[in-house]
């Protein structure tokens, strides 16, 4: 469950940057459990500020240490956000996909002797709270690969 870690040593302030990114039409993509988890009906969850929201969503998600709702929300943002982060690590590491869809076979995975370089180049044109973000995404995605996940967890302290 390596994005909720990340998801647990994630700061309040970088929370509410995912959470407010992903904000459509005044609702934010867990506002549905947010208002549920404080009795309001969803149109009411409007009314409280994206950071009081943000909070409540991120500890639900830490409470439930749900990996999938995690797994989702991380890549929607980095998708929604910094989708060439993604699409140059999959092209850097010779996994194919389709605009960073990846292709369904279980033996796309990255190549080991190329993610090291991948990781550098990714740093040098990207902010590095999303790069580590990434790498708790792939390191779930790609629990066969033991070099991601060493990678991940060294950057995440």
């Amino acid at each position: 469950m390596q994005v909720v870690d990340q998801l647990k040593k994630t700061s309040p302030e970088r929370f509410l940057e995912i959470y407010a990114a992903l904000e459509n039409q005044g609702f934010g993509p867990l506002d549905h459990e947010v208002a549920k988890a404080l009795n309001f009906r969803p149109q009411a969850i409007r009314k409280l500020p994206m950071a009081q929201r943000a909070r409540r969503a991120q500890s639900i998600l830490q409470s439930q240490a749900n990996a999938e709702m995690t797994y989702e929300l991380f890549g929607s943002y980095l998708l929604k956000t910094n989708k060439e982060l993604i699409t140059s690590f999959l092209d850097e590491t010779g996994v194919s996909h389709e605009d960073g869809m990846i292709d369904g076979d279980e033996e796309n995975v990255p190549e080991v002797g190329k993610i090291d370089a991948a990781l550098a180049k990714l740093d040098g044109e990207y902010g590095a709270d999303d790069v580590t973000l990434y790498l708790s995404i792939c390191a779930e995605q790609w629990s066969q690969v033991p070099e991601i996940e060493a990678a991940w967890r060294a950057r995440l302290g």
